[in-house]
């Protein structure tokens, strides 16, 4: 089975890299075998509901069934993500995964793809993220399982470099900031390279034709002291050119956008969405058009059927987003007039019934919590729910 190696800044398991995951699950042969690898998260209380959002993600998204293993050996396609780089450092190396690991990229065998905490593994050397940004440790580095050296490439690898979290402090190259990560290059072998990869993005190696393309929402940025390329998403170069970049050199073959074998999608994160359908829904409460309203809160809603199998901490927002679709329905009960609610509520309504038969109680269960909230009280009856408003009651 041809080689490919993914390596994923951020959002392993959100939309945005549905068509990232699709095109390399279609090199699979039939009844291939599809491994998750919970090491890095596995010391969380969260750690099975983290492996059952990510499997419901990669079947119901993927079209891949996947199951949860701490090693790699005998699989097709593994894949492994978020949590603590030197928690899965410390497991992996205890075991045989790190040499398994080592040998699919070297061998050019099989699916690997590593996002996140765990892409941070695939270098020479792996930032501490936890023990740096969340406990104060000097910044330092660890070794890394250096999947990279089978590429001829001398380079550790940041994911997250272009978060921005912060706000109002430096937060991106993976929450280390332009300081600590100065400081750290400095402590690196000589000619190694930085490889940063922004969030939401992915870094294809074809392992056998050598090549390498950029998808997703973000770069490829390859740092050198003094000196930093960016090879933005759609971009398709040879392996060689990336090596010469890391090498400290130019490119001799300009990297070109092209009809790719992964498609590249404007791409927005769950945050965006969210807030353009609450803008959307301020304009239409203002209008007032209360239908607008309403579809805007229906489509938030979708958004979150889509993002609820995100099992990254920092991309989070899911909470949030429920909290504020109960909030944009009270509001549209708060403006709706008499005449208008009815629709209105009769849609919300048809919505709670798709959300029942689908065995989403808990989001039905806050839909009409929140219609309560404002000023619609829904019963269940046995002829079908029943409604009536803080005026009648």
């Amino acid at each position: 089975m041809p080689g490919l190696l993914v390596l994923m800044g951020s959002g392993e398991t959100s939309p945005t890299m549905v068509e990232v995951h699709r095109s390399a699950a279609r090199r699979l042969r039939p009844g291939a075998r599809a491994v998750l690898l919970d090491t890095p998260y596995a010391f969380q209380e969260n750690a099975a509901d983290i492996s059952a959002r990510a499997r419901r993600y990669f079947a119901r998204s993927v079209g891949l069934e996947v199951e949860v293993a701490t090693g790699a050996a005998g699989a097709d396609w593994v894949f492994s993500g978020p949590g603590s780089p030197t928690y899965a450092l410390d497991q992996w190396t205890a075991a045989p995964t790190a040499g398994d690991l080592r040998a699919r990229v070297r061998a050019r065998q099989g699916v690997t793809v590593l996002a996140s905490a765990a892409a941070c593994t695939a270098g020479l050397a792996t930032v501490p993220v936890y023990e740096i940004y969340k406990v104060g440790a000097e910044p330092h580095w660890r070794e890394g399982l250096d999947l990279l050296a089978a590429l001829d490439l001398r380079a550790v690898l940041i994911p997250h470099f272009d978060n921005a979290e912060g706000g109002t402090h430096d937060t991106r190259f993976c929450y280390l900031g332009e300081r600590r990560l100065s400081r750290m290059e400095r402590e690196l072998p000589p000619g190694t390279a930085v490889l940063g990869i922004d969030e939401h993005t992915a870094v294809v190696i074809d392992l056998d034709a050598e090549t390498v393309e950029v998808a997703g929402r973000g770069g490829l940025t390859v740092r050198r002291p003094g000196s930093q390329a960016v090879l933005p998403a759609g971009t398709h170069i040879g392996l060689e050119e990336v090596r010469r970049l890391a090498e400290g050199g130019c490119v001799t073959a300009a990297p070109t956008p092209r009809p790719a074998a992964v498609p590249v999608p404007a791409q927005i994160t769950l945050e965006e969405t969210v807030r353009s359908c609450e803008r959307r829904f301020q304009l239409a409460a203002a209008a007032p058009d209360l239908g607008a309203a309403a579809r805007a809160v229906l489509d938030l809603e979708a958004e979150l059927v889509k993002w609820a199998a995100d099992t990254e901490e920092d991309a989070g927002g899911v909470d949030e987003a429920r909290e504020l679709m109960r909030l944009l329905i009270a509001r549209l009960a708060e403006v709706a007039t008499t005449a208008d609610l009815r629709a209105l509520v009769e849609a919300l309504l048809a919505l709670r019934n798709d959300l029942r038969r689908q065995g989403r109680y808990e989001t039905a269960d806050a839909l009409r919590a929140a219609m309560l909230s404002g000023g619609v009280l829904v019963e269940d009856t046995p002829d079908g729910p029943r409604w009536t408003t803080s005026r009648s009651m």
